[in-house]
């Protein structure tokens, strides 16, 4: 049976008492955590040894805060659209488990307590990185680009894919081109990410007047942007192999795991069935997950051609 959606105003208990898991959800802890692996994976590729034990602790946990603080932001920016799509509905604020004054409040003691340990922990640097990407995502993405333009994500995906160099500037205090590779293969790899997701929600987006590109261009223009994009990820993923960042377990890996990217691309676009959408979306999670893994064994165990 379809989930009836409810417009927020009329489901708001102020009442309901909030848990720690409330809060904990507007973390988007599984977003996180992911982001938390790529700043990782930066933070080893940057040294030759291994990452001084303070230096990981204050940068995953300061980029870990200030992440959180810019999901928790994006909670409360988007709880109206949140409570017309099903995907969100159940959300905490949307909900009126946790007001917006206390979330709002949350986000600003993560950001603050964040911010600190970066700047006192590690460096000035890596601080200003994290604290660019809080606005870059809280602010220009959730608050003007999500509601302004189908090529919302793409633009604003560079605040996702800052993670690596945050790790990278965190170990070294400096911008490497290599550090700027690895933002690449994010920022590549978002929008067809992104718009997997989008065509399987393209009627709650629609719903909500978000004009993700199913609605504005159609889910079959949508479908052929993802398969380009995904195209151009295998030949950015190429680049850490080609310009002797990484060595032949990561050209290995990046190649399977590319192809089948590339496999559900394809699938999506030309034998696509009711839940092929939302399958490539999960592969999408697995590839990058598995993609920054591969990179991190091939740095500490390399094997050459």
């Amino acid at each position: 049976m379809a989930k009836t959606i409810v417009a927020p105003s009329t489901r708001a208990n102020a009442g309901t008492s909030a848990t720690w898991r409330d809060y904990y959800e507007l973390t988007k802890p599984k977003v996180v955590l992911l982001l938390l692996l790529t700043a990782l994976v930066g933070m080893c590729l940057a040294t030759d040894s291994w990452v001084n034990g303070g230096t990981l602790f204050a940068g995953m946990a300061g980029i870990g805060m200030l992440a959180s603080a810019a999901a928790v932001i994006n909670h409360v920016v988007d709880h109206r659209i949140d409570g017309l799509m099903a995907r969100t509905v159940n959300r905490p604020v949307v909900k009126g488990k946790v007001s917006v004054s206390h979330a709002l409040m949350f986000s600003f003691a993560l950001g603050v307590t964040g911010f600190g340990l970066l700047w006192f922990f590690v460096n000035a640097l890596t601080a200003m990185l994290t604290l660019a990407s809080l606005v870059g995502y809280a602010v220009v993405y959730t608050m003007f680009l999500k509601r302004a333009t189908p090529q919302n994500i793409v633009i604003g995906g560079l605040a996702g894919a800052a993670p690596p160099l945050l790790g990278w500037t965190a170990v070294t205090n400096e911008i490497h081109a290599h550090a700027l590779l690895l933002v690449l293969i994010i920022f590549t790899w978002t929008p067809p990410h992104f718009w997997a997701l989008a065509i399987h929600r393209e009627k709650d987006y629609a719903r909500a007047k978000v004009p993700m590109l199913p609605v504005t261009h159609g889910i079959e223009f949508t479908k052929t942007s993802v398969l380009g994009y995904t195209i151009l990820l295998v030949l950015v993923c190429l680049l850490p192999y080609l310009v002797g960042m990484s060595h032949l377990i990561y050209l290995l890996g990046s190649l399977a795991l590319n192809a089948g990217f590339v496999m559900w691309a394809c699938r999506l676009k030309y034998a696509s069935k009711p839940d092929t959408a939302i399958k490539t979306f999960r592969y999408s999670i697995l590839h990058l997950m598995l993609l920054f893994v591969v990179l991190l064994f091939d740095h500490y165990v390399p094997l050459s051609l």
